[in-house]
């Protein structure tokens, strides 16, 4: 064996790595830092996986939770002297060389389970002597890190079971929808089937092929006496049902949203965020971006689990009342419904027959707000500064500041109405006279809290007071500021509650802080004025009985913009109705299609 050896490895091209190779392997084979590709979960409030993210598909088990009958099928049938050997097997890698003299080229290979895992792990699958020299010197170094058991472990995770499926567990949830430890005997030698030649073994396409092939591996037990015949032949006769399992990609919406959080969670966690922030040229940001991008498919290869707050069942809800609320016409649409308690996300729709990682309308689209912003911006402010009544008398006549003279809807001027009046009929001119009062810079000071991505000094106008913004604001971005009419405080709302690693160690979680930006008077004020908006005033169309339910509309210039904002006790759901190239809509503005939007998902 020495001889054959020397005089192989002096004739590859190996010998140029010689020097030093040793500490390579060592460097290489890094127990510690495998990285084994493997499916993110995304979770949904009660723990149930809605989406899976990453490919291959491959859910890692521990040893404890492998059944030993595996472990023993395996051993009988690809290595019957794993636990003598020291990574490779003498006699086998010999009787292999005679074979392969006689074809003339490589067709057995006498690999152990080790010098497998090395390959699978490290090599690839090339069929050289030089790659076969290679892995020997991998396979001893694996066993020199790693026990008999933990081999075991990784090597049944690594394994394929054909259809795009990686590792034992991954082969029970994929063809059994059961995990590997509910497995019965019968089911675990059929599946241990595959990985010897997953194209032949395919249970899918050659059900019959696997079946014999469960039943020689059961004859390879017995002719190792760890079965009886009898316990053989029962086995045999168990019957095989497949359950498939279809890849879990449900709520695409809500998923979308899920994997674009993720990535600013990563980038504020481990500091990206302030490195992009504080880039000094267009080079440095792009690099930073090209290292943040490597970090999350690593995270995310790396097999995390995701909880999330999504309610399936509201969710769901949200998307048929999108998709009827929009049925038959050309027009598109979002929602977002944040729980009041938590201030996390529980459902959000980004369009209309929304598929998965198209143009997310619910946080991508940044949309003049209308009326929808008096509260935050003008009513909220005013009163807040002035500690004024709701019953305080304003004009609601036509006014202009300098050239800037809006007007009401229909051109109406009802003279002195009441602020309770003038926002629940949402009147245009009286916002004017109030944002003057409290200053737009007061004003923006307030609007400050919010998490407006693209609100900047340039909208600093008087008409913002109805809506007029440079870029706009996004639907999970107004709904996430009408949170702060639940008790005057106000924290970012959020999908991700936390990310998990494999062993349950939490990796990342959003850490924000509730402020109050409303005093508590002012908070009370605006919810009374939410309520009479909702059961007396344009939100009317939108009123679902409920202890407590305020709204407000907003409609943007030419009718380009539909908004319903407002909460309940339960939730506050915000819903906007538009094109994606703006177009006046002002043949369907009865048909009140944010106002059924917003109800269906309320009620």
């Amino acid at each position: 064996m020495t001889l054959f050896f020397t005089t192989l490895f002096f004739t590859t091209e190996e010998v140029d790595r010689v020097q030093g190779f040793q500490d390579e392997l060592e460097n290489t084979v890094n127990t510690d830092q495998l990285n084994l590709n493997k499916t993110s979960l995304l979770l949904d409030k009660n723990g149930n996986v809605f989406s899976e993210v990453n490919r291959p598909f491959r859910l890692y088990v521990e040893d404890e939770k492998i059944p030993p009958f595996a472990k023993d099928i395996l051993v009988a049938s690809e290595d019957q002297h794993f636990y003598e050997h020291v990574g490779f097997d003498a006699g086998a890698i010999l009787r292999a060389v005679v074979k392969n003299l006689v074809f003339t080229h490589i067709q057995q290979g006498g690999s152990t389970i080790t010098q497998q895992l090395a390959r699978n792990l490290y090599l690839g699958q090339e069929k050289t002597y030089n790659r076969k020299l290679t892995e020997l010197f991998y396979a001893h170094e694996i066993e020199s890190s790693l026990s008999k058991d933990e081999i075991l472990e990784l090597y049944l995770n690594v394994i394929y079971f054909s259809n795009g499926v990686y590792g034992i567990e991954t082969a029970s949830q994929y063809y059994f929808q059961k995990s590997v430890s509910e497995l019965n005997k019968a089911e675990l030698a059929f599946i241990a089937s595959i990985p010897n030649n997953p194209g032949k073994y395919d249970p899918v396409d050659h059900f019959d092929q696997t079946k014999i092939r469960q039943e020689r591996l059961l004859d390879i037990l017995v002719n190792t006496e760890r079965l009886t015949v009898e316990e053989a032949d029962k086995l045999k006769k168990t019957p095989i049902k497949l359950n498939i399992r279809k890849k879990i990609d449900r709520y695409p919406d809500y998923a979308f949203y899920v994997e674009e959080e993720l990535r600013e969670l990563i980038s504020l966690h481990e500091g990206y965020k302030v490195q992009l922030e504080n880039a000094s040229s267009a080079l440095e940001k792009e690099q930073i971006i090209k290292k943040l991008d490597e970090r999350i498919e690593s995270v995310i290869a790396s097999g995390v689990r995701i909880q999330t707050a999504l309610d399936p069942a509201l969710q769901q809800k949200s998307v048929e009342a999108l998709n009827n609320g929009l049925q038959g016409e050309k027009l598109q649409g979002a929602s977002v419904t944040i729980d009041n308690e938590t201030r996390r996300i529980a459902a959000m729709t980004g369009g209309k027959d929304y598929q998965k990682y198209n143009f997310n309308h619910a946080f991508q689209a940044y949309r003049q707000p209308g009326s929808s912003i008096k509260p935050l911006l003008v009513y909220a402010p005013y009163l807040d500064k002035f500690k004024a009544s709701i019953h305080e008398k304003v004009n609601a006549d036509n006014y202009c500041i300098g050239n800037y003279c809006p007007i009401n809807y229909g051109g109406v001027q009802p003279g002195t109405v009441t602020l309770n009046q003038s926002m629940a009929q949402s009147y245009n001119t009286p916002a004017l006279r109030l944002m003057e009062k409290v200053g737009v810079e007061g004003a923006f000071n307030k609007l400050s809290s919010f998490s407006f991505e693209r609100v900047s000094a340039k909208d600093q106008t008087y008409a913002a007071s109805i809506g007029g913004f440079t870029y706009g604001l996004s639907p999970l971005e107004m709904t996430g500021a009408y949170t702060s009419f639940i008790n005057g405080s106000y924290k970012r709302s959020h999908a991700i509650v936390n990310v998990k690693d494999g062993n349950g160690k939490i990796l990342y979680e959003w850490k924000d802080q509730p402020k109050q930006v409303w005093s508590n008077d002012t908070t009370a004020k605006m919810r009374q004025m939410l309520a009479n908006a909702a059961e007396n005033g344009t939100g009317k169309a939108a009123y679902v009985s409920k202890p407590y339910v305020g709204i407000k509309t907003g409609t943007t210039n030419n009718y380009h913009d539909y908004w319903v904002m407002g909460l309940t006790n339960e939730y506050t759901t915000g819903v906007w109705v538009g094109h994606d190239i703006p177009q006046n809509m002002s043949r369907i503005e009865k048909l009140r299609p944010s106002h059924k939007i917003w109800k269906s998902i309320m009620k």
